[in-house]
């Protein structure tokens, strides 16, 4: 038989089968329904009017949907599987089982016509819609049925739009109505816009927001009306906003801060706390009733942005909470507000404080498969002990260890081991000699000390020592801008038991070498990162994080050292590096639907050697390929440019690095039933050298380097288990720039019935967590 013919012999099958699932899946959703009733397949609206855009209209109708109730049984591609699986299953006999759990665990029941209130629906698009101004709103429903499946359709028809003609704010004599008044620019109800109920709510909790800023703790935005006057003109209202007669007088009173008392080891399971005249102590504005001295008292002072005196407001009230909860000591942060029995007008703050355990130990298991390069399990055992000298500081020791190996055939067993230790110290401040540094933020900033080892053993290769120590501050400045700046960043590396085979590989390639050099870089290095990614109702959101590391440079310009004069500088007879290095990762993520979107990812990174360092060290080049990079490639195996590794005879992978880097992906991601979500996807990019290596030909980077740019594309699923997410995903290349110039793409070449092609071209990435 001819390969034509076999194809669409193939072909046909899938048409056969895809037909089938339809038939089966079809027939299913209807054959168990109870006699007399019918299967509810959904509801949709039309909005009539011939003066509301388009583009408005569609929207419109997409919310009114929306409030349609119930929902019906969830499809996918037109089939209903759950509604299917909960039919086949049948009734269980017992509530337990296989039969028990595919129908009430993975199945979902049929949503019957029966529990459809049309008149019901009808009501709440109505009253949507009115509350958005169309006034007089009429609408009607009906069903249509066909083959014991009904769906509902709505007719919307809404008179003109009402829009505000005024808005009068209260002008009464009370000190919250000029407060009131004062911030009026600030309104959310505008004039000339359409009236809009939310937006009423919204205007009311911006008000009562202002004033709580102001001291009045006890108003609330109940105690704010809304007279709307639609009685005169042409659709237009005017809006006055007036405080409510019966407010109670303690809502319409500003009221100030008087004690201020703090029970750091108070328990939840207890209505009070005991203590005796010892246990308290008084320390500037605060009452600390610390029964077993946990803490030092400048943690509360810290901590409290109240003052003795001070205007109560919210601002400083969630600031307060905030902080508590950041210091990460306490697994209940409760506070309280009473009238003061001894100063009129005032608050007496409480804090109650529940302690975590001081002492716990975390253990983490980490693992990774690839198929085409490396898999591995990586277990980590973190001791902690909270509040380590009654500061609120953060004590870890880790001890951890891995291994990394290949799953090619062609690796001869030269796998990846490691083994190490790390010690961090976190204070909940900034400590900075001379003078204190007091955040204003609702996240604590921090300082953090770190001493790390790693011992890294490519067995039949090289082994490496690695030490490394740094000091910093980490800070937010909003739930949104977070940096960290390390003053000092020092790592050193060391080698041994480097084989005879690696040496005679040295000596065809002295890229390789570095690798096993003595490594010695110090310096600063800073990060930035923005994101918005957490607010969840935004079409578009965007995450950015830039990093910034300055090696070596105030030594190598207080030496004078120069590589390229031959005048290497060394301390404790290891050359410094001397470089500067930065990198950009920017996404973009566009919400399409609820359970859809588009997410894109662009890294664009550069290292500068330079004084002292000819070229940057090989622990700070940048690689592409991998699980979380360009994934139709093996992991850290693309370029620099054009190269092509011929070196090692395939008997293991050595890592390729690059001065420069550029990377780009963009995949669509949609969830498709249950916890399984789909992804489908295109990644591209490569790294160059700086400088041209006569070991590496077409490594150096040129004015034609988007020819030397990989391009592979692939699908994959993600499994959302809510505590992580397991990630499969299928690559293959269309664009290798291994490949002499004008061959190098080879979407031409794809042929997934081909074994050699497969074995040769997809590439399995298993991971935790989504690539970005």
């Amino acid at each position: 038989m001819s390969k034509r013919h076999s194809n669409m012999n193939i072909r046909y099958v899938k048409y056969f089968i895809v037909l089938s699932l339809f038939f089966v899946f079809g027939c299913s959703s209807t054959k168990y329904l109870p006699e007399g009733d019918l299967l509810y397949t959904g509801g949709s609206v039309t909005v009539k009017d011939s003066i509301i855009k388009k583009k408005d209209r569609k929207a419109l109708e997409k919310e009114l949907e929306d409030l349609l109730r119930p929902k019906p049984n969830k499809q996918i591609f037109g089939l209903r599987p759950k509604l299917w699986i909960y039919n086949i299953a049948g009734e269980p006999k017992k509530q337990k089982g296989i039969r028990y759990w595919l129908r009430n665990k993975v199945g979902e029941p049929p949503v019957l016509f029966s529990k459809v209130d049309l008149d019901y629906n009808a009501s709440v698009l109505r009253n949507f819609t009115e509350n958005r101004g169309y006034f007089k709103t009429r609408v009607s429903a009906d069903s249509t049925v066909s083959n014991k499946r009904v769906t509902a359709e709505y007719t919307v028809t809404p008179k003109k739009q009402y829009i505000i003609k005024s808005v009068i704010f209260p002008d009464d004599s009370l000190a919250m109505s000029r407060i009131i008044g004062r911030s009026s620019r600030r309104s959310l109800l505008k004039v000339g816009k359409p009236y809009d109920l939310d937006i009423i709510k919204a205007e009311r909790e911006r008000i009562d927001a202002r004033l709580k800023e102001k001291g009045y703790y006890y108003f609330n935005p109940d105690y704010l009306l809304a007279q709307v006057d639609s009685s005169k003109g042409d659709h237009e209202v005017k809006i006055r906003l007036v405080i409510k007669a019966d407010a109670p007088p303690k809502a319409l009173t500003a009221y100030k801060i008087n004690k201020i008392v703090v029970y750091p080891n108070f328990t939840v399971s207890k209505d009070s706390v005991k203590y005796t005249q010892k246990d308290i102590l008084q320390y500037k504005d605060f009452t600390i009733i610390d029964t077993a001295n946990t803490f030092k008292p400048r943690v509360f002072d810290r901590s409290i942005y109240f003052k003795k005196g001070d205007v109560y407001n919210r601002k400083d009230h969630n600031l307060t909470l905030n902080r508590f909860v950041n210091l990460g000591t306490f697994s209940f942060v409760k506070n309280e507000f009473k009238p003061s029995d001894s100063i009129k007008n005032a608050l007496d703050s409480y804090y109650y404080l529940t302690l975590l355990p001081k002492k716990f130990i975390r253990v983490e298991v980490l693992g990774k498969t690839n198929s085409a390069s490396y898999t591995g399990t990586e277990v980590n055992v973190n001791w902690n002990n909270r509040n380590l000298f009654r500061g609120a500081e953060l004590l870890t020791v880790s001890v951890f260890g891995g291994a990394d190996f290949q799953l090619s055939g062609t690796n001869n067993g030269k796998n990846i081991y490691k083994l190490g230790t790390e010690t961090s110290l976190t204070w909940p401040r900034f400590i900075v000699p001379f003078f204190h540094v007091k955040g204003n933020s609702e996240y604590v900033p921090r300082t953090k000390a770190t001493v790390r080892y790693e011992y890294q053993n490519r067995t039949q290769l090289y082994a490496l020592n690695s030490f490394k120590t740094s000091f910093g501050y980490q800070w937010k400045e909003n739930v949104r801008k977070e940096h960290q700046l390390n003053i000092i960043d020092v790592t050193y590396v060391s080698p041994n038991n480097v084989t005879a085979e690696y040496r005679e590989d040295i000596k065809e390639d002295a890229s390789l070498g570095k690798v096993i050099e003595k490594q010695l870089i110090f310096g600063p290095t800073y990060s930035y990162t923005y994101t918005n990614t957490m607010q969840k109702r935004k079409k578009n959101t965007f995450y950015f994080n830039g990093e910034l590391d300055l090696a070596g440079n105030i030594t190598g310009l207080a030496t004078g050292a120069n590589v390229r004069k031959n005048d290497t500088i060394k301390i404790f007879d290891v050359p410094f590096s001397q470089f500067v290095k930065i990198r950009a990762d920017f996404r973009h993520y566009l919400k399409l639907s609820k359970e859809s979107e588009w997410a894109s990812r662009i890294i664009i990174g550069a290292g500068l050697p330079y004084g002292n360092s000819g070229a940057l060290p090989t622990s700070k080049q940048f690689v592409v390929g991998g699980t979380n990079s360009i994934r139709a490639f093996r992991a850290r195996s693309l370029g620099p440019g054009s190269y092509v590794n011929t070196v090692t005879d395939n008997s293991y992978l050595p890592d390729q690095s690059g001065d420069l880097k550029l990377e780009f992906s963009t995949e669509y991601r949609a969830k498709l039933f249950s916890i399984v979500r789909g992804a489908v996807f295109v990644d591209a990019g490569n790294v160059w050298l700086l400088n041209a290596d006569p070991n590496k030909p077409g490594g150096q980077i040129t004015k034609d380097f988007m020819k030397d740019i990989a391009v592979g594309a692939g699908a994959g699923l993600r499994f959302d288990l809510s505590f992580l997410v397991l990630r499969t995903d299928l690559a293959f290349p269309l664009r290798r720039p291994d490949l002499p110039d004008g061959q190098r793409w080879v979407i031409d070449d794809i042929n997934f019935g081909s074994g050699p092609w497969r074995k040769d071209n997809l590439i399995l990435n298993i991971a935790i967590g989504y690539p970005f």
